[in-house]
């Protein structure tokens, strides 16, 4: 990918995140598809997190590159935008749709598949099943829907107004709605992780809303977000505490299996939110503590994350057919490493040249930077 700042302008801790969200996922898909065990521990076990992480991450990118505009009053230039974000998503995911269809009867095929046109259109979440072909697209959906839908919202909302107060009223709404969703399902027989709830737009789309609230901090109340950002640290501290603590509610359905059903997720969302904001702080640890590697795992974590589970499910048979152990540790570097390899190789061949036209058609302007006025790539979401 171009990088279209300076190395010093970008902030290592919105690396780090997506980072820790593309790990938490290869954990999870490997217990899930590899495995067949807890491998990982915990770690593994709410490996499915990381969707909710990058949802926060995606909201903040999305909402800022709309709201720094509107912000200044000046017109939201639709046109540029929904190009940029479709040469970002769309090449890497038909590429590995077009995997998904040419090898209908592979390992890495479910018990069934949506047609083609929900495919095409983003629309396959809505009565998607576990256990199904290319069911990790769901959360590609609900952030394409997402792309959609809050541009409208902002230029009806915000408009020449140049005023979020009714932006901030229907955030607000939105994610009551989204929990009153959950809610409803929890009381008709479902909790949050039946596949009708856990793939819904209806009752995913509010972890976006946490990231969009730190874009309109930032953009509309700029004195308050910097008073904010002081506190990188205490951010970073809250938000790891408040994460485990709902996180442990969540998987145990604490302190009710309903109140974790219905406000779970949207909580979740709300201490990545505080992670979030830790990172966009230039004193945070987060900034301040490079990991090595976490930089590369972020730029490839979209591409990663298509490719891995049908690379992780393709494995599976060949390690079983010869006797090896899926929990040893040789076999679990390798098949992490070959997951990693096959997003890296995807990330090369296809997203690099889309998004070197991109550069060239249509580059980046001020709307697209976040923080430090650098241009932040797309985090992508996940789970399966």
């Amino acid at each position: 990918m171009m990088q279209l700042q300076s190395p010093s302008a970008w902030l290592a801790g919105l690396d780090t995140l997506r980072a820790l969200a593309i790990a938490l996922v290869l954990m999870s898909h490997y217990q899930g598809f590899v495995s067949h065990a807890p491998t990982f521990g915990i770690m593994g076990t709410i490996g499915w997190a990381g969707v909710d992480l990058f949802f926060v991450l995606s909201g903040y990118l999305i909402g800022n590159q709309l709201l720094a505009p509107a912000a200044r009053g000046d017109n939201l230039d639709l046109k540029t935008f929904f190009a940029r974000r479709l040469l970002r998503t769309l090449p890497n995911y038909y590429a590995v749709l077009a995997v998904y269809l040419l090898l209908p009867d592979s390992p890495i095929a479910g018990k069934s598949m949506a047609p083609v046109w929900q495919f095409l259109t983003f629309t396959q979440n809505f009565g998607l099943n576990y256990g199904e072909t290319f069911t990790h697209s769901w959360s590609l959906c609900i952030e394409e829907q997402f792309y959609l839908v809050f541009p409208l919202a902002v230029l009806v909302l915000v408009g020449s107004k140049r005023s979020p107060r009714l932006l901030w009223c229907a955030l607000f709404a939105a994610i009551g709605a989204g929990m009153t969703v959950r809610g409803m399902a929890f009381l008709d027989g479902m909790d949050a992780f039946a596949a009708p709830v856990y793939y819904s737009s209806f009752s995913r789309f509010d972890e976006l809303l946490p990231g969009v609230a730190i874009a309109m901090l930032k953009n509309f109340h700029p004195a308050a977000f910097a008073r904010i950002l002081r506190h990188g640290n205490a951010l970073l501290v809250a938000g790891l505490a408040m994460s485990a603590a709902v996180l442990y509610g969540v998987m145990n359905e604490a302190p009710t299996a309903f109140v974790a059903s219905t406000f779970g997720f949207s909580l979740v969302a709300a201490s990545f939110a505080l992670l979030t904001c830790s990172a966009l702080s230039p004193g945070s640890i987060l900034n301040r503590a490079r990991i090595p590697g976490a930089a590369s795992l972020a730029l490839w974590s979209y591409a990663i994350y298509l490719v891995h589970k049908p690379v992780f499910m393709a494995l599976r048979p060949e390690l079983v057919s010869r006797g090896i152990d899926p929990g040893a540790p040789m076999t679990i570097a390798a098949v992490m490493a070959a997951g990693i390899l096959g997003g890296w190789v995807l990330y090369r061949v296809i997203e690099t040249p889309f998004m070197q036209l991109r550069a060239r058609w249509y580059p980046a302007g001020t709307s697209t930077t976040h923080h430090t006025g650098a241009a932040m790539p797309a985090a992508q979401s996940i789970r399966g």
